[in-house]
């Protein structure tokens, strides 16, 4: 009988070590771009659990505690950026040693697509190294959060003008009639329904009886650069379109709700005040869902792509659409076109893994309310900081956009794309 349990023992074991092989084998030539994205989901679940219950763990680490007495909101920051900086450091690694990975004999193509369960130990151990570190270390690491946060929206906004002009150019290049209807309908959708959210806006954060001028012009902003963005791209000098202008209209309103909604609980001028706990849970949901998604179209797009920032209507993005190769040419061209079918991939690595360490500090400033110790523990994302963050962001995104129609009229003999 024991010897039955022994070989049936060694059967499970035998089993369970071919599925892991063949599950890594899996990882290694298919899906490792979708492994790095499983492996950073599960840093933004771990940092929002240990959000909620490592406060009363981390009084007790003394080198954690030595600076002095700190609040509840404290000892959370302390668990985010924590894990997240374990994430980053992580991410920033293997950015580092991606550098130049051009060839597909460089070992270190091997290394971005194999050794899932080193690198899982060295992320783990990355992170819970992290809970040793004093925490003037950690706030050093919060501070660079910071701009690491900005930069990271930045690319949110260059990544949504880039799927913009995409969408845009796609639907015109079929060049039928229908596919023109389309383009005008869902352009006039985004647009009636961006100034329908702007109205909502004002009766949601400009109640009665309240003097909230900074509300008021933050929405009429939003509206003006809407309205601004349709008639700069109609103009018959501007090669512009009615979709991007449509999308970046209803994205700015999306980002001036989520500014208006991170203010303090105690505002008169929120209007969502009474409900600030399920705003700012809902908030946060929708945060990690586009980061997510930034992340993901990012790290494909941009990092696959010698054109990012191009729309495919641009010189740079149109140049493989011509013939250049004269006659006498093709056959060195083919030979090129061979060992480039060569490569395994054609993204950039160290961009790809770039994006994830920037969008770990995001996530970071996201669930700490970008370190304000000054809200309630149970909000998340709430403060001035968050306010101004989001705000700001919009303007940006108005000004790149609109710097994309305007500048090939200041300067026609330059690529900007």
């Amino acid at each position: 009988m024991s010897c039955l349990l022994t070989c049936f023992s060694s059967c499970c074991a035998s089993l369970t070590c071919g599925l892991c092989a063949s599950v890594a084998s899996g990882i290694s030539n298919r899906s490792a771009r979708l492994a790095y994205c499983g492996l950073f989901g599960a840093s933004l679940i771990l940092s929002w659990i240990l959000r909620e219950v490592a406060a009363p763990l981390l009084e007790k680490i003394p080198w954690i505690k030595s600076s002095g007495t700190h609040p509840k909101e404290w000892y959370q920051i302390q668990a985010v950026l924590r894990v997240s900086m374990g994430n980053f450091l992580f991410f920033a690694i293997l950015a580092l040693i991606m550098i130049g990975v051009k060839d597909q004999n460089d070992r270190r193509d091997s290394w971005h697509h194999g050794g899932w369960i080193a690198k899982m130990v060295i992320w783990l151990l990355l992170v819970v190294l992290m809970f040793f570190l004093p925490d003037s270390v950690i706030s050093v690491y919060g501070i660079l959060s910071k701009f690491g946060a900005g930069l990271f929206l930045l690319v949110q906004v260059i990544i949504l003008l880039d799927f913009t002009h995409t969408w845009n150019d796609a639907w015109v290049e079929k060049d039928e009639q229908k596919w023109y209807i389309a383009l005008l309908s869902v352009s006039v959708g985004c647009y009636l329904a961006a100034f329908t959210f702007s109205g909502i806006l004002f009766m949601w954060f400009n109640p009665s009886g309240h003097d909230c001028g900074l509300n008021v012009f933050f929405i009429v902003m939003t509206m003006i650069l809407a309205f601004a963005f349709a008639v700069i791209a109609l103009h018959p000098a501007v090669n512009g379109s009615l979709l991007p202008a449509s999308v970046i209209s209803i994205y700015c309103a999306y980002v001036c709700y989520t500014g208006l909604s991170s203010e303090p609980h105690d505002y008169a001028c929120n209007g969502l005040h009474n409900k600030s706990k399920a705003v700012s849970t809902s908030t946060l949901v929708l945060g990690m869902f586009t980061t997510v998604l930034s992340v993901l179209y990012s790290a494909v797009r941009a990092g696959s792509s010698t054109t990012f920032l191009s729309p495919p209507s641009s010189p740079k993005a149109s140049a493989g659409k011509k013939p250049l190769l004269e006659a006498e040419e093709l056959e060195e061209g083919k030979e090129k076109k061979k060992e480039a079918e060569g490569q395994p991939v054609s993204y950039s690595y160290t961009f790809f893994h770039l994006i994830f360490a920037l969008a770990s500090m995001y996530s970071a400033m996201l669930l700490s309310g970008w370190t304000d110790i000054s809200e309630s523990s149970s909000l998340i994302d709430v403060g001035w900081t968050s306010v101004w963050v989001r705000i700001c962001t919009e303007w940006i995104t108005g000004l790149l956009y609109t710097w994309t129609l305007l500048a090939p009229l200041f300067f026609p003999d330059r690529e900007f794309f």
